[in-house]
């Protein structure tokens, strides 16, 4: 059995432009409404970031009209506070939704590894458990297993626990398609892992939108191995990540210009991908409840929650934890403690 993804309060960030830098992560360290904390998705020698092609927009889901003039490329181009920032709204209560064209973070993995020895350097001593640190890689199945060996040496220098999720969902990879969608890609990335790992590893998965999609998934996990299903090498599923070929257009244009660069197709998160992402958590976590060998994934719910009622729905159709990304981009790490609060702390 893999070891357990266990934290506590089951409510995190997950991996966006407002968990990029050291302040963003010392930031979320220290919130104590978040049980666990997620780095942005790095690779092993960074992402090519491009400000002029890589942004995000936050937009009114009720409309589909962009909120504000600008776009944002993320930090270091940016704030690095934990939010956006939107003075012309009254409210943070008011549910905004997210496109981008964003790509990895431009951090290395390295640099992440580094981040995460000088947070455990300046913890305070206190008898609260440290907090777990899921950080999110993504490559090649070679590169994958190069961040396993980095970040599991790393594990037993530092005191907090630490986890590996690999990002097989990212839809803005020009000429690479998620490889969750593909049922030989992501066998070849499971299929490199090692059978038995000190750290818990995941996999984060895009929407899924028809039967087939998780039939093939299941199929993936469970293998042909009767005694040593691929499963066996995983501990969680973060779902979902962001649903792309999406599109905003340019409110001060008169003819079809998109918001953001490039033709402006990116991946789309927020409230609108709610109903979506708890049919996908609803969807696993029934699958993996009727087959004793996928039975022991948890998962961590991901999809356009920003309150507590959102928080209580995910919990609801069966995700072990809960992660927030938009809304942290919208309120900043409040949003964690204004779920709190909305729950009662009934967790």
């Amino acid at each position: 059995m893999p070891p357990k993804l266990s934290f506590h309060p089951p409510l995190l960030n997950t991996a966006s432009p407002w968990a990029t830098s050291h302040a963003h992560l010392a930031t979320l360290l220290r919130c104590p409404s978040v049980g666990a904390v997620t780095t942005r998705t790095s690779l092993v020698a960074g992402f090519p970031h491009t400000p002029d092609t890589h942004r995000y927009a936050l937009f009114d889901p009720a409309t589909g009209t962009p909120v504000g003039a600008a776009t944002f490329s993320g930090p270091p181009e940016d704030s690095n506070d934990n939010e956006a920032g939107r003075p012309d709204l009254d409210t943070d209560k008011i549910p905004l939704a997210s496109l981008n064209t964003l790509g990895y973070s431009p951090l290395p993995l390295s640099e992440y590894l580094s981040i995460i020895s000088s947070l455990a350097d300046s913890l305070p001593s206190s008898s609260t458990p440290p907090k777990t640190f899921i950080i999110s890689v993504t490559g090649s199945p070679s590169e994958i297993l190069a961040c396993h060996t980095l970040i599991s040496s790393h594990a037993t220098s530092v005191p907090f626990p630490l986890a590996m999720e690999i990002n097989l969902s990212c839809p803005n990879i020009p000429n690479l398609p998620p490889p969750a969608y593909s049922p030989s890609s992501l066998s070849s990335y499971i299929d490199i892992l090692p059978s038995e790992s000190t750290i818990p590893i995941g996999i984060k998965i895009p929407p899924y939108t028809h039967a087939g999609q998780f039939d093939d998934l299941v199929s993936c996990l469970v293998g042909s191995e009767t005694n040593h299903p691929p499963a066996s090498k995983l501990s969680f599923l973060t779902a979902t990540n962001t649903l792309g070929s999406c599109l905003l257009l340019d409110p001060a244009s008169s003819s079809d210009d998109a918001l953001l660069p490039g033709g402006g197709i990116g991946g789309m998160a927020g409230p609108p991908l709610h109903p979506l992402a708890l049919g996908n958590v609803a969807t696993l976590r029934r699958k993996f409840d009727a087959d004793p060998r996928l039975a022991h994934l948890d998962i961590i719910g991901v999809g356009g929650v920003y309150d507590g009622q959102g928080y209580k729905r995910m919990r609801r159709v069966g995700a072990m934890a809960v992660g927030i990304a938009t809304a942290l981009g919208r309120q900043g790490v409040g949003v964690f403690a204004s779920i709190e609060k909305d729950i009662n702390s009934v967790w």
